[in-house]
């Protein structure tokens, strides 16, 4: 593989480029957005808070997926929902600003405990949470650990059952105690800049990747030492995980809405989404053919539509499914 091929310098060098580039250019978007770093009991969490004097939606709080940070959903929500409601971006324990925490923050249970306490703080008392992927995990705790906290719930893509099979085997490299270290500090930025794009766009297939994605989403961030390595040791928690806390999606009752694509590649829908529309009583289930992974991305409206549902509104979300499935039928088709 060309990774092996790499000499040291040549690592090095890619690594103190990617520190200097990568971190000076997120802290002055930080800086920009208003984002603030609070402390939730012993370790600081960012999140950027867009409040909105006359909002017709309750508050909403976006929680991320793996290997991310809070400008993915910043970028895909803004624009359509800014002034509509408070709108909470955050950057979930070890990803982006935020501080790792103890142990307990690479399960979902301690990252909900971290994200409940943060609403606290920022003055949100209850909010529709919307959780894209490994967020949709966090959101589910959330609901079953606060539900006092959740007004609605809007799952997009989610994972949060057990699955068979182990993770990437870049992940289990990362997680290794010995050697973990030593990988995601001289293997992974420099194979990770090199590959990025073509895995940016892996997660959007069929559909396609905005062109300022990874520039406007901080992606780069998230080939950074500490955060590769704390990503992959949360994923590889996340399935055993998963075995006990998907026992109680029974118990939420909160309004919630469920969107997944019938084209995902990285979190199956049947696995996850349809479990999950079983599990949770009344919950809405749409499946929307020829869409991938990025759900927050590639149906956007749709999901906006959904956080009016669950806020409710009287919305038909099946002819916004059908409306995003016009738009994306040729999708993949090239």
């Amino acid at each position: 593989m060309l990774v092996f091929m790499l000499r040291a310098p040549t690592a090095i060098a890619f690594l103190i480029v990617f520190i200097i580039i990568g971190f000076s250019t997120a802290k002055a978007s930080d800086s920009s957005n208003s984002a603030m770093r609070v402390d939730v009991g012993g370790f600081w969490l960012n999140s950027v808070l867009l409040r909105a004097k006359n909002a017709n939606l309750p508050p909403i709080v976006f929680i991320h997926g793996a290997s991310t940070r809070l400008y993915d959903p910043l970028l895909s929500f803004r624009a359509k929902l800014e002034g509509r409601a408070t709108l909470l971006f955050v950057d979930r324990p070890g990803h982006g600003n935020s501080d790792a925490g103890g142990p307990e923050n690479l399960l979902p249970d301690g990252q909900a405990d971290a994200i409940a306490t943060l609403m606290d703080k920022r003055g949100i008392h209850k909010a529709i949470i919307v959780g894209h992927s490994f967020g949709g995990a966090i959101a589910a705790a959330m609901a079953v650990r606060h539900p006092d906290k959740v007004a609605g719930l809007v799952f997009l893509s989610p994972a949060v059952y057990p699955w068979k099979g182990g993770v990437a085997w870049y992940y289990a490299a990362a997680r290794s105690p010995i050697t973990g270290a030593l990988f995601s500090t001289f293997i992974v930025p420099p194979l990770g800049i090199l590959l990025i794009d073509r895995a940016t766009k892996a997660v959007f297939a069929p559909n396609r990747r905005p062109a300022d994605y990874i520039s406007k989403t901080r992606a780069l961030g998230a080939l950074a030492p500490a955060a590769f390595r704390h990503n992959a040791r949360e994923i590889a928690a996340l399935s055993v995980w998963a075995v006990a806390a998907s026992k109680a999606y029974h118990t939420i009752r909160a309004p919630t809405v469920i969107i997944t694509g019938d084209r995902d590649e990285i979190v199956s829908p049947e696995v996850h989404a349809v479990h999950l529309a079983r599990d949770i009583r009344g919950a809405q289930l749409i499946v929307v053919h020829n869409l991938g992974h990025k759900s927050d991305y590639v149906a956007s409206d749709l999901a906006v539509a959904a956080i009016e549902k669950v806020a409710g509104r009287n919305v038909d979300l099946i002819a916004a499914s059908r409306a995003v499935e016009k738009r994306i039928a040729d999708d993949g088709a090239d």
